[in-house]
């Protein structure tokens, strides 16, 4: 059983536990930590989800990611989530954004990598293939629909302020 912590939407603790697979009480939200990893050399990171999935199985997406567990905070999480989901080990990951829905803080994160490309591990029931490609080719997959829509949403400020949206499929 995993257990979160409880959070206001404000992003303070509750003092309630929250067990995944059960209903988030209404008024409280879990924390979950997502990291978009851009290589030193300008590509970016894509990582094909497990089909089997339940949520958007198979489909490619822009970051690594998940809950929080019971007693971490948004950047242990991210740093486990990173290494767990892509075998990337990184210190450093710069916060470029907040996401607060109905029952989850989305905490955004940035990490610049020089790590060697080809040693990407993918975790067990996650994830299935990864590439790298191009900044050209992110900001055509960002455009093309092919991006998860709620994931683009939540990423929306940092890609605006970015330059990769360029209004089509938006």
């Amino acid at each position: 059983m995993e257990i979160w912590d409880g959070y206001y939407a404000d992003g303070t603790l509750a003092g309630r536990d929250l067990v995944r697979g059960e209903p988030v009480p209404e008024g409280l939200r879990h924390l979950v930590s997502e990291i978009l990893v851009r290589h030193t050399d300008g590509d970016y990171l894509l990582m094909q989800r497990d089909p089997r999935k339940p949520n958007y199985g198979g489909y490619w997406e822009a970051t690594a990611g998940g809950s929080a567990l019971k007693g971490e905070d948004k950047l242990a999480c991210a740093k486990r989530e990173l290494r767990e989901e892509t075998g990337i080990v990184s210190g450093e990951l710069r916060e470029i954004g907040r996401f607060v829905s109905r029952d989850t803080i989305y905490y955004n994160f940035l990490c610049v990598t020089d790590c060697e490309k080809s040693v990407i591990t993918l975790q067990e029931g996650e994830t299935v293939d990864y590439r790298w490609v191009s900044e050209k080719e992110f900001i055509r997959f960002v455009n093309s629909g092919e991006m998860i829509d709620a994931q683009k949403e939540r990423y929306r400020p940092w890609l605006e302020k970015m330059g990769y949206l360029s209004g089509r499929n938006t």
